[in-house]
């Protein structure tokens, strides 16, 4: 029996709903993220995951059973900090978590050009949300839907505006977690835009032999040295031991150009065979046409992430010079979805299968 229809069955045992799941908001009380908004989620099926509403709807800690999916930085969850957008500053309160978005005009590090000066990974991560809607599930009623909406503004006077709506869903019973984000153009004038999300996954999940799954070709821009993971005698889809040479700022990332499948998305994932533990990533080809991996095997620091994106972490000023920035016209949208599950034992397999 599923985790869904046992929940449907015990309906008439249910006098509160948060008895098996729903969202609770709270505020945090302490340490650097004193006075951040919160919601957490629970689906009921071992699942449950933090969104942070005053980081753009971001999600921190992530748990699947007993085991921790998300990879946290030293900092954890930090108040948001509105004028990070200098150098490389967002960095100082980057807490990783399971999703960290980057945009929503600029992705990739710091630069000037003629259109502006630009931080690292953009604002949109450090700007807090107005919530529209909490929608709670009520299995009593057969309702097993929940989702919670908000509104994320990056605006100035002069321009540019761009808002972003977010809707991040799921059902009792179901170990997935939905993201649907629509982005606006709501000033007069085109604007730049670009989008990455940077999905990380932190120990137990990531281990020493846990395996990485993507299809597509991949370049590596990071020169050679101890530090580079993707070179070919390296199985850079096998996550290694720390690695002393990732202490510090070591790491190594990978621009893929992720296939899709027939029916138009991209998957990608991680698998753990001793926790018997695999979560899959899909993402439309078309609304997030690349897939970037990060690795920073630090000890202490240990982390991987899959990165679904509207273009690589190159930057505003690289992309237009490429013709591969976004050009938002006044009024002007984009959606995007991305779909993350908590595989069941009986569907690992065949999500193994189809990428050999």
């Amino acid at each position: 029996m599923s985790t869904e229809s046992f929940i449907r069955n015990g309906k008439d045992k249910i006098g509160n709903t948060a008895q098996v799941g729903g969202i609770e908001t709270s505020v945090l009380d302490n340490g650097l993220g004193r006075g951040t908004r919160i919601a957490w989620i629970n689906t009921g099926t071992g699942l449950r995951y933090k969104v942070v509403i005053d980081r753009g709807m971001d999600i921190a800690d992530a748990f699947y059973k007993e085991y921790s999916l998300a990879w946290l930085s030293q900092t954890g969850v930090v108040s948001p900090e509105r004028f990070s957008d200098q150098g490389m500053g967002w960095i100082r309160n980057f807490g990783g978590g399971l999703l960290t978005t980057c945009g929503l005009s600029h992705v990739g590090g710091p630069e000037e050009d003629e259109h502006g000066t630009r931080g690292l990974h953009g604002l949109i991560s450090n700007t807090p949300a107005e919530i529209v809607s909490i929608v709670q599930p009520d299995p009593a009623a057969g309702k097993m839907e929940m989702s919670i909406t908000g509104i994320i503004r990056e605006t100035q006077v002069f321009g540019p505006v761009l808002e972003l709506k977010r809707t991040i869903s799921g059902k009792l019973g179901e170990a997935k977690i939905h993201v649907h984000d629509e982005v606006v153009n709501r000033g007069n004038e085109r604007a730049p835009h670009m989008l990455l999300y940077h999905v990380n996954f932190g120990w137990p999940l990531i281990d020493e032999g846990t395996d990485l799954f993507w299809k597509g070709n991949l370049e590596s821009p990071t020169p050679d040295s101890e530090r580079k993971i993707f070179k070919d005698e390296v199985n850079f889809r096998k996550c290694p031991q720390p690695v002393d040479a990732h202490s510090g700022t070591g790491e190594d990332v990978a621009f893929i150009d992720a296939e899709e499948d027939t029916e138009g998305n991209c998957n990608c994932g991680i698998y753990n065979e001793k926790l018997n533990l695999a979560v899959a990533l899909r993402f439309p080809k078309k609304q997030l046409p690349w897939l970037i991996n990060w690795q920073h095997w630090g000890k202490n620091e240990y982390v991987t992430a899959l990165e679904p994106a509207t273009n690589p972490p190159i930057g505003q000023k690289n992309a237009r010079e490429a013709g591969s920035l976004i050009l938002l016209e006044p009024n002007e949208g984009r959606s995007y979805l991305l779909e993350l599950e908590v595989l069941s034992p009986e569907k690992i397999e065949s999500f193994i299968t189809s990428f050999l």
